[in-house]
């Protein structure tokens, strides 16, 4: 497995965020996280990638145990994140912005390559790349942050509610992205989502986490077609 997570528990001072969490992602595999507001589906993603320190349980990369390591380690291993809110360098221009993302060890000696990459993926990023990114559309900036995540080269990618805040429109390019990414280059995907429908028809695999507990897995035909999953996440 690229990515397992064993018995997993985190707190929030006294406020329990994940409780026993189990799973495993397999290597090219997109694997939805669903659940709502508040399930633990960040501090999972936080847990993974050293931003939190889990009070038991384990979490192994590639067979390797990479609880405890630190951020950059976990980076620089092949571990991607683009996180909830994109959280890009506002007064950054695009290029610069997709510079950032090239400076773990693992990348920087292809940085050219890798931009070339992210502007083929992303025509608009290249038309935009002397532009100031706090002035890209909302769509433009969710680009900006996933290639930025790209230019560290990552074969694991964390993708945390990657259409929140977009346009329809605009968030059916990004799951034609999100597919591209895992058909195309082979990626693997943690996909974290509230668009839980779009989330299902798009995995090949799925959990449900609520209130800080995985509570069904499946196929993402599976979940779509369980009538709980539906009437709690779908709306039919």
């Amino acid at each position: 497995m690229m990515l397992s997570i064993r018995d997993l528990d985190l707190f929030y001072g006294d406020a329990q965020a994940l409780d026993g969490v189990s799973l495993e992602i397999a290597e090219r595999e997109i694997v939805a996280i669903v659940g709502a507001n508040g399930a633990g589906k960040t501090s999972l993603i936080r847990a993974v990638t050293g931003m939190l320190r889990p009070a038991r349980g384990a979490i192994a990369f590639e067979g390797a145990s990479i609880l405890g390591a630190p951020t950059s380690r976990i980076c620089d291993l092949g571990v991607g994140q683009v996180p909830e809110g994109r959280q890009i360098f506002a007064g950054m221009t695009v290029r610069e912005n997709l510079e950032m993302g090239a400076a773990i060890p693992r990348a920087r000696a292809r940085l050219k390559a890798n931009l070339c990459r992210v502007f083929a993926l992303f025509p608009r990023l290249a038309e935009r790349r002397r532009q100031i990114a706090g002035t890209l559309s909302g769509g433009e900036q969710q680009m900006l942050a996933i290639g930025r995540c790209l230019m560290g080269e990552p074969r694991l990618i964390l993708l945390d509610e990657p259409s929140l805040g977009l346009a329809p429109v605009v968030v059916q390019e990004m799951f034609g992205i999100i597919e591209n990414l895992n058909r195309e280059a082979g990626l693997t995907i943690v996909l974290v989502e509230q668009n839980v429908a779009q989330s299902l028809a798009l995995a090949h695999r799925a959990y449900v986490l609520e209130t800080g507990r995985i509570v069904l897995s499946g196929t993402g035909a599976e979940l779509m077609a369980n009538d709980g999953v539906r009437e709690a996440y779908v709306g039919i």
